[in-house]
């Protein structure tokens, strides 16, 4: 049986489940050095993808469009070819609890010029069904509940279980998008136009809060205003809950909160006032859902999934794991909406055989893509051991090898690795990717060595916790360590098949150090490199290795002051 997932808008990809495993997952943004975010405009797309893959649109069984905006059903205007196709889908939320599988059927789903049947799921489902089946705990049989919490929705809380899911509450009445919102009104993405949804300026806020301090009184302004305006008994609070009806009006209402805090809060510095409203959401949601517990028992143990947008914030991810409500906490790599074509697929596998567990690995994106390396660049074999030896240089590598990492983060598969030992090297990277100064670097290390270095420093393979650096390695590995002390840590095994856990391995006999700075290797606002060529085109880094050939630029322009990179 094969399943094949689509996610048309923001965010767009391609993925084929076949028997319960995950074949691939093709997300447009990582094509051809596409836009973050690209959307899906040609369903030729889906016919390339399968024929990369040795199929045709012929050899699929199902097709699964995910769910969009509509409170009944969405509508994608799209092309098959050259040809203009309206295609309607499933709303964005299950219009009652028990709903989550209620599907949208359609028959005109043109693809190479053939017409073919598909169903549609609410968006919010393709998130429960990617979270949950590629969980741990659908591995191991157990139930779990599953938060949503999407830029344009209330967090929702979810009951999966094997023979189905239902909807549990909305823990409170905020849409997620609420704090990037926060950054139209303070610190440097400040703007006097309330338009738009910047998709990318949330995860910059996470980093720029590091710059603040929580003060309580700034938290009371919030609690105050959130009470008045969204939560209580008051008149406009009663009337903005009586009145959402879709996430314009909620975004509007999100803005006039934060326009009235602006008045209240104009003498306090910018940094102090978004670290305090993250503070703020942060325990709104731990408390939130603590209640959401005592209200709602189940037999067995408690675990949660956690999806949709939000799930990328670490901070929060940690403090709903250190809260002490579950036993277990799983956070899949591709929260967002990366994963909703995964996520409309397993909708498809869910409603033949109920919430099953999906086999996947994260490195089953793009292969990488045959193209012509440009004058300038030489290619000599290396090995990882060589490879490493160039890393304890201090010269940065932009690492490419197999397939593409799944969702937002570089794991190893389309990184720029560095020595974090190099107090300058945060800086460097941060200037040749054109990131604010106080974007942090994150590292990644061996498996069994991160207790050492980090706080908790427990296993995370995709980088979704918040971890501390113990101070007795603040100073050896700097460029890894955000401004307070944090990390966004990924963590891998050394018994990983993965090339990257090589390199560490390697690293570290030569150094004693387990771990390395990786950032994304990409251009400024585009998805990972799909190739060498497109690595080298880009050209802000003198060595590239892929698969045991390293490109090493010729003539090297562009040094950084305290780190030293030769053309040799």
């Amino acid at each position: 049986m094969r399943i094949c997932g689509i996610k048309l808008t923001h965010d767009g990809a391609i993925a084929l489940v076949e028997d319960g495993r995950l074949v691939f997952c093709i997300e447009q943004e990582k094509r051809d050095n596409n836009p973050r975010y690209q959307t899906i405009e040609n369903l030729d797309a889906v016919v390339t993808a399968l024929a990369q893959h040795g199929l045709s649109v012929r050899d699929v069984d199902q097709f699964v469009i995910d769910g969009w905006d509509g409170e009944v059903e969405s509508q994608f205007q799209v092309l098959s070819g050259a040809t203009a196709l309206t295609l309607k889908g499933a709303p964005y939320v299950e219009r009652y609890a028990e709903g989550l599988l209620d599907g949208l059927a359609g028959s005109d789903l043109t693809l190479d010029g053939q017409a073919f049947s598909y169903k549609s799921y609410p968006h919010v489902t393709s998130h429960v069904a990617s979270a949950y089946c590629t969980s741990p705990f659908a591995k191991s049989g157990q139930a779990a509940f599953c938060l949503v919490w999407d830029g344009c929705i209330f967090p929702r809380l979810y009951y999966v279980e094997g023979k189905g899911a239902r909807f549990v509450k909305s823990l409170f009445p905020v849409i997620g998008q609420a704090y990037a919102a926060a950054g139209h009104f303070f610190g440097p993405y400040k703007q006097a136009s309330r338009g738009g949804w910047d998709l990318g300026v949330a995860g910059k806020l996470m980093a720029y809060i590091a710059l603040g301090s929580m003060d309580e009184r700034i938290v009371a302004v919030f609690q105050k205003l959130y009470d008045e305006r969204f939560a209580g008994d008051t008149d406009l609070a009663l009337t903005y809950r009586a009145n959402i009806d879709n996430a314009e009006s909620s975004l509007a209402a999100v803005h006039d909160f934060f326009a009235a805090s602006a008045l209240e809060l104009a003498a306090d510095l910018p940094e102090d006032v978004l670290a305090s409203f993250h503070v703020f959401l942060e325990r709104l949601v731990v408390d939130e859902m603590a209640i959401a517990m005592q209200q709602h028992s189940f037999p067995g143990p408690r675990n949660l999934c956690i999806a949709g947008g939000c799930g990328l914030n670490i901070k929060w991810n940690s403090a709903l794991r250190e809260a002490g409500l579950f036993d277990a906490v799983w956070v899949p790599p591709f929260p967002n909406d990366s994963g909703s074509a995964i996520g409309a697929a397993c909708c498809g596998l869910v409603a033949e055989q109920g919430f099953v567990p999906l086999e996947w690995s994260v490195y089953s994106g793009l292969t990488l893509q045959v193209g012509d390396v440009p004058t300038g660049w030489d290619a000599t074999p290396c090995s990882i051991r060589e490879l490493a030896a160039i890393l304890a240089s201090d010269k940065p590598v932009v690492f490419l090898s197999g397939r593409a990492e799944l969702g937002p983060r570089a794991l190893g598969g389309r990184s720029i690795l560095a020595a974090a030992t190099s107090p300058e090297m945060k800086d460097y990277l941060n200037d040749i990717k054109f990131r604010e100064h106080f974007r942090p670097v994150a590292p990644i290390c061996l498996e069994d060595r991160a207790p050492e270095i980090f706080s908790p420093g427990t296993p995370d393979p995709y980088m979704l916790f918040d971890h501390q650096t113990k101070k007795e390695w603040q100073d050896k590995v700097p460029a890894v360590v955000h401004l307070d002390g944090s990390a966004r840590l990924q963590t891998i095994s050394r018994s990983s098949q993965h090339k990257v856990a090589e390199v560490l391995i390697e690293y570290e006999k030569l150094t004693g150090i387990p771990l390395l700075c990786n950032t994304s290797a990409n251009y400024h606002g585009r998805g990972f490199f799909p190739s060498t060529a497109a690595a080298c085109e880009w050209g802000r880094v003198e060595n590239v290795w892929c698969d045991g050939m390293l490109f090493r630029k010729t003539h090297v322009t562009d040094q950084s002051p305290g780190v030293t990179f030769t053309g040799r």
